[in-house]
C-alpha cells in the first residue's frame, strides 16, 4: 500500500506543479479560444491542462518502475507499457485539438487507433465472466472489439461531462479512488498478480485528478481541455481492461465445484469487474441523452448544445458549485454503492443506506435554491452568505436596493448579468492574454 501511496503523491506533486507553468505556456500559445455559447465559463481560460497530467502520468510509471514492490510488475508484464503508448498517442491528438479544434471524426479515429494501440501490446479483454455460463472466452477479434469499444466509449463519456469547472477531474477521481479499492483487494486479498497493473493505473489516475483540481475549481485557472479528458478517460478504461479481461474469477476459489458454479455463486463478488461502466454511468447517460437528443432532432450526434446534465442543473436554478457537488455526490454513490455490494450483498443495511442516499439526493435536486441560515449566535462563525443580518450580503434578501433604487443582485445573479470578457484584456481569469480576440458575434449558434 505504501507503494501506491507514493505513486500517487509524486503524480499529483508532479501534475500540480507543473500545472501552473502549462497555463502561461497555453496564454502564450493561444490555446484561449472564444467563448461559445453553449460554455459556462464567461471569462476566456486557457487549455492544455493535460499537459501537466500526462507528464504525470509518466513521473507516477517512472516511480513505480524504481519501487521495490512495483518493479516486477513492469517485468512481468507489458500493460504499463501499453498504457503509455496508447495515453502518449490519444494525449498529442487532444494537444492539437485544444490548439487547432481538429474535426470529430478524426478524434474519433484516433481514438480507436489509441486502443489498438494498447492491443496490440496486450492490455486487452480475454474473457467475459457471465453468471450462469461461466468464463467465456474472447476470440481475438472479438476482444478486440471490445476493448476498442470499452476505450471510446470511456474516453467520450468522460469528455461529454467535462463541461463545469472541476466536475471531469473529481468525478473521475472518484470512480479511481473505488476502483483503486477493489483492484486492491483482489490483488492482496486473493493473491492474484493480474490485477496489480489495474490498481497501479487507479493510483496514478487519482494522483493526475487530484495535483489538478487545485487549478480546476470554480473559478478555474486553467481547462484540462481533451488533451486532458480524453487522457483520464483512457486511464480509467485502461484500468477496468485490466481487470475485466485478465482476471479470472474461478481464481478468486471462493466456493468449491465447477466453474459454472463458482462463477454463479461470485456474482456480488465480480460485479466490481464492471465497475468503470457504474462509475461512469452518469456521464454514460449523459452520452447516450445527448445522442438521442442530437439525432432526434436531425443533428449529428457530434454537434454541441446545452442540454447536458450539468447544464440542465443550472438552468433549474443550482449554483456552478452546488452543480458540480451533486454530480459528486451520484458518482461517488453509484461506485461505492457498488463496491460495498461487492464486499458484503448479504446486508439490507447496504440497500437500505444506498436508497437513503438516493432519496436525499432526489431532494437537493429539488432544493435549487435553498440556502440554509445559521442562527445568530452562530453567525460570528459561518461565511456571510449564511447570516441574517444586513451585513450578510444580499443573497436571500429582496427589498435590498442600490443607491439608484435599483435592486441589489446577489452573487448569482450578478454572475448571470455579466458579459463575456474577450480575450486580449488584462486580468482575464489572472492571465495576461497574449493577442486580442473578437467577442462571439452569436451565441445563439455552437461552434
Amino acid at each position: 500500500m505504501r507503494e501506491y501511496l507514493l505513486t500517487l503523491c509524486i503524480t499529483a506533486a508532479v501534475t500540480y506543479l507543473l500545472t501552473g507553468p502549462v497555463r502561461k505556456f497555453a496564454i502564450v500559445a493561444g490555446a484561449m479560444p472564444e467563448i461559445r455559447a453553449r460554455d459556462v465559463h464567461r471569462e476566456p481560460t486557457p487549455r492544455l491542462g493535460g499537459i501537466a497530467m500526462f507528464f504525470g502520468l509518466c513521473a507516477g510509471l517512472l516511480v513505480a518502475d524504481h519501487l521495490t514492490n512495483l518493479d516486477q510488475l513492469f517485468e512481468n508484464s507489458n500493460e504499463p507499457r501499453a498504457l503509455l503508448s496508447g495515453a502518449a498517442l490519444i494525449w498529442l491528438i487532444g494537444v492539437l485539438d485544444d490548439k487547432f479544434e481538429i474535426d470529430a471524426l478524426i478524434k474519433l479515429g484516433g481514438q480507436m487507433i489509441a486502443a489498438g494501440v494498447m492491443v496490440m501490446q496486450g492490455l486487452t479483454i480475454l474473457w467475459l465472466p457471465i453468471p450462469g455460463v461461466g468464463s467465456v472466452a474472447l476470440t481475438q477479434w472479438q476482444g478486440t472489439l471490445l476493448t476498442v469499444a470499452l476505450v471510446v466509449i470511456t474516453i467520450n463519456a468522460v469528455n461529454f461531462v467535462d463541461g463545469l469547472d472541476g466536475l471531469a477531474a473529481g468525478m473521475v477521481c472518484i470512480a479511481a479512488a473505488a476502483f483503486f479499492l477493489y483492484a486492491y483487494r483482489i490483488w492482496y486479498s486473493y493473491g492474484i498478480e493480474a490485477a496489480a497493473p489495474a490498481t497501479l493505473f487507479a493510483a496514478i489516475l487519482m494522483g493526475m485528478c487530484l495535483g489538478f483540481l487545485p487549478h480546476n475549481m470554480h473559478p478555474a485557472r486553467i481547462f484540462m481541455g481533451d488533451s486532458g479528458s480524453m487522457l483520464i478517460g483512457l486511464v480509467l478504461a485502461a484500468g477496468a481492461i485490466s481487470v475485466t479481461g485478465q482476471v479470472d474469477p474461478d481464481a478468486l476459489k471462493l466456493f468449491a465445484g465447477s466453474e459454472k458454479e463458482a462463477v454463479h455463486q461470485t456474482v456480488p463478488v465480480y460485479i466490481p469487474l464492471l465497475l468503470p461502466l457504474t462509475i461512469i454511468a452518469v456521464p454514460a447517460a449523459d452520452l447516450i441523452l445527448a445522442i438521442v437528443r442530437r439525432t432526434w432532432r436531425g443533428q449529428s450526434p457530434f454537434a454541441a448544445d446545452r442540454g447536458h446534465l450539468h447544464h440542465r442543473l443550472l438552468e433549474i436554478g443550482h449554483s456552478h458549485s452546488r452543480a458540480v457537488l451533486i454530480m459528486y455526490f451520484w458518482s461517488a454513490l453509484i461506485a461505492f454503492g457498488a463496491l460495498t455490494y461487492s464486499v458484503n450483498s448479504a446486508s439490507m443495511w447496504i440497500v437500505l443506506s444506498v436508497v437513503i442516499l438516493s432519496t436525499l439526493g432526489l431532494v437537493l435536486l429539488l432544493l435549487p435554491r435553498f440556502t440554509p441560515r445559521a442562527p445568530h449566535w452562530a453567525e460570528a462563525f459561518v461565511p456571510p452568505r449564511y447570516r441574517r443580518g444586513r451585513t450578510a450580503g444580499t443573497e436571500g434578501r429582496e427589498d435590498a436596493q442600490e443607491p439608484g433604487g435599483q435592486p441589489v443582485q446577489g452573487p448569482e445573479e450578478a454572475s448571470e448579468a455579466r458579459t463575456p470578457v474577450a480575450a486580449g484584456v488584462v486580468g482575464v481569469n489572472g492571465a495576461s492574454a497574449v493577442g486580442p480576440r473578437a467577442r462571439l458575434a452569436d451565441r445563439s449558434r455552437a461552434k
